[in-house]
């Protein structure tokens, strides 16, 4: 089960075919283009890091979030000198049809991602389109594993889909959402990393389908969710009155894709396991006196409320955390954040709701909710980080 999360909020109802935004297939070769200089600010992670198994998953991402936070003090001193921009392809040379693909990105945010949509509408220009593109990659990601085309791909077509990401990467996109996302990390200090490992985290979902403690899964939500906090941060702006560190708002990122994928996980239980899927800690079910087999037949019971309760403490506290870097915005990319972090966070409520059976009923937050979600999140947007300790919590 992979899902763009962090943030974004994917109406449930939109679960449609999505073939149609792939462009050219996958399995293409190569788009030839002229020479390009490469889009990359440098600091690409090695992904021999997360292979040590002396660390814990914690530790192995967390270097990540330093060298991704890096590169907007890299970024900063390398435009002093030299122009980033490299040799444009076709794509990128024109101006009407680069603008045409940032548009074309906005309609299909605006009709899968409804509510986060409508709050990307307050952000400048710039930021609301590069956000779109970045969504539209995740979101293409996403539905290789996910989507109606998924029983055909294979190891292989998500290394040539990597390729192309290298190729948009290095200014050679193979279409025009490709052709939106190359100019965005053109602009901004956005590394390939989290990228590639959001593909590595599709991968996962081919091969994989047990997670045998906290430390297993905690990488897995990394991979499919934390990432697009590492790639959304540059573009939506740390505040010049923060005074957090770009550490430790990358580190909030982070917490709040794990915690939209925990959340999304506690919902799915009963849908997962029908597709022969559980993605929960092995060795806390174990604890708990739980095993696959409870799963499978999914019944609710009093050890399975328990458990439940466990899992929901921990998503809320990945929550709380990252309460603490969306304040740290800058001020007109606030509100689509507070608002998927408001959302998610009513899931759990509703889990909880519907008496912890997430077998046979879906959690979810009716329009009502989300209708009185948006003043709150505006408002937690609009008073910022000075102003909003009595407003922090549920």
């Amino acid at each position: 089960m992979s899902a763009v999360a962090l943030w974004v909020v994917t109406p449930q109802e939109n679960v449609t075919n999505f073939v149609r935004l792939m462009g050219r297939n996958v399995g293409d070769g190569r788009k030839k283009c002229g020479p390009c200089l490469s889009f990359s600010t440098g600091l690409s992670i090695s992904s021999t890091a997360v292979g040590n198994p002396l660390r814990s998953s914690e530790e192995m991402v967390y270097d990540v979030v330093i060298q991704q936070a890096a590169l907007v003090g890299e970024q900063r001193r390398r435009r002093r000198t030299v122009d980033l921009r490299p040799v444009e392809s076709d794509f990128l040379s024109n101006r009407t049809l680069l603008n045409e693909a940032y548009e074309r990105c906005g309609e299909v945010c605006a009709e899968y991602a409804k509510t986060f949509y409508l709050g990307t509408l307050l952000m400048t220009p710039e930021r609301r389109r590069a956000v779109w593109a970045i969504y539209v990659w995740c979101r293409r990601t996403d539905e290789l594993v996910d989507g109606l085309n998924a029983a055909h791909i294979t190891p292989k077509a998500l290394d040539r889909w990597e390729q192309r990401l290298v190729d948009l990467f290095e200014g050679c996109p193979y279409d025009m959402y490709d052709a939106a996302l190359s100019d965005t990390v053109s602009k901004y200090p956005v590394d390939i990393q989290p990228f590639k490992d959001m593909i590595k985290g599709m991968s996962l979902d081919l091969k994989k389908s047990r997670y045998k403690d906290f430390d297993d899964l905690y990488l897995y939500c990394y991979y499919v969710a934390g990432t697009v906090g590492l790639m959304s941060v540059p573009v939506m702006g740390i505040s010049p009155a923060s005074k957090a560190s770009t550490e430790n708002v990358y580190n909030s990122a982070l917490a709040l894709g794990i915690a939209n994928q925990l959340t999304n996980i506690l919902r799915d239980v009963g849908e997962d396991a029908r597709r022969g899927r559980i993605y929960l800690p092995q060795d806390e079910l174990a604890r708990a006196g739980l095993s696959e087999d409870d799963i499978f037949r999914g019944k609710v019971t009093e050890k399975w409320r328990n458990f439940m309760r466990s899992q929901i403490k921990r998503a809320r506290m990945f929550f709380d955390e990252a309460e603490k870097g969306v304040d740290e915005l800058n001020p007109e990319s606030r509100w689509p954040v507070w608002t998927s972090l408001l959302l998610y966070r009513q899931i759990l409520d509703a889990i909880e709701e519907n008496d912890y059976n997430n077998f046979t009923e879906r959690a979810y937050v009716g329009k009502g909710k989300k209708l009185l979600s948006l003043p709150m999140a505006y408002t937690k947007a609009l008073l910022g980080p000075s102003k909003l300790k009595g407003l922090r919590g549920r």
